[in-house]
């Protein structure tokens, strides 16, 4: 069951449906506690192969195989709250997207406790524009007490919110996120950018530099350097970050918006 947490969890940062797997669905849970299925003792599930399957296959960016493999988890324990959330994942990896609701929604369905399931509909939802509808799913995914990465759920909401232009809910969600795990890395860059968009230029450059410890500099991450340090007066470290913005990624949208900027 740990792999399993493992590979998901890994598996959802990486496709920003952030979130994992603890648990073997099958029943609705009814418990009346807040831990849902993580809570209870069973044994693995027959279809645990194919998820995992799924999970690399995605992972790895071979769909038509993760697509196939996470259809037999299905097939198998059509019960399994878990099989529906990684199918529902590859079907909004493919653009399948009302395919990809209908399993979100199901995994839920089956355990309504699960935090996910819950985080990665929230996800679906807010990249949706449903902003409510996904905020709702981020706290019922934060109330299980059992939730092993709430920080993942955190950033999603904050992320979120910053969509929403609910820009101090973002900020509180997001060092909710850093308070329990400092070196996450999307919140870090998450709140890099805010602060500097808060005009707070000294801030986001430590963000960064905290980010940088933790992750490879990223398109986005390198592009908000460019800006911050120009707004800090450091020719130098802009320069530098001009540098691997234009070698690292030289056809991204960034490299643009920098060759349109005003220092060369």
């Amino acid at each position: 069951m740990r792999r399993r947490f493992v590979l998901l969890a890994a598996l959802l940062v990486a496709v920003l449906a952030l979130g994992g797997c603890a648990g073997t669905g099958g029943m609705r849970a009814e418990s009346g506690d807040d831990t849902g299925e993580l809570g209870r003792v069973k044994p693995s599930d027959p279809s645990d192969v194919y998820v995992q399957l799924a999970v690399e296959y995605l992972r790895s960016g071979n769909f038509a195989v993760a697509l196939q493999n996470a259809k037999k988890a299905v097939m198998v324990s059509p019960r399994y709250a878990t099989a529906h959330n990684v199918l529902a994942l590859v079907y909004q990896r493919i653009g399948e997207r009302d395919e990809a609701e209908s399993h979100f929604r199901k995994a839920v369905d089956l355990d309504p406790k699960d935090p996910f399931a819950l985080n990665a509909y929230g996800s679906f939802l807010c990249s949706d524009g449903r902003f409510e509808q996904a905020d709702g799913m981020f706290q019922r995914a934060l109330q299980n007490p059992l939730y092993e990465t709430p920080w993942i759920a955190q950033t999603n909401a904050g992320v979120c919110a910053r969509q929403a232009a609910r820009i101090d809910e973002a900020e509180s969600y997001l060092r909710r996120a850093l308070q329990a795990n400092p070196k996450f890395a999307p919140a870090l860059l998450q709140m890099a950018a805010i602060t500097f968009e808060q005009g707070n230029a000294l801030s986001a450059r430590a963000y960064l530099q905290r980010y940088a410890e933790v992750a490879d500099h990223s398109a986005e991450s390198l592009w908000l350097g460019v800006r911050t340090e120009r707004a800090l007066g450091d020719r130098d470290q802009e320069a530098s970050y001009r540098l691997l913005l234009r070698s690292r990624f030289p056809d991204s949208d960034q490299v643009q918006l920098l060759n349109e900027s005003r220092t060369p």
